[in-house]
């Protein structure tokens, strides 16, 4: 399974979780469930965004520097 960065803005943490590709966690407290981690004082629903982990585990740091965003796939049309 792939690893997946998620960055909260409101509490400027990034925490690092490996789920399935067709997944994706959206709350600061699906996150913090899924990491098995404390949500602090931030909110449950609080917006997370998810980046591609490029390297080793990132948990609780304030950097997303060695990620990547995740969006849409981009097909290019060729056959």
């Amino acid at each position: 399974m792939p690893s997946y960065d998620y960055h909260c803005p409101d509490n400027a943490r990034v925490v690092e979780v490996r789920h399935r590709m067709s997944e994706s966690l959206s709350t600061w407290g699906e996150v913090c469930a899924r990491a098995d981690i404390e949500l602090g004082e931030t909110p449950a629903d609080a917006p997370v965004e998810r980046y591609i982990a490029e390297s080793g585990a990132i948990a609780g740091g304030s950097s997303v520097a060695s990620a990547a965003p995740v969006g849409p796939s981009c097909r290019s049309g060729f056959t």
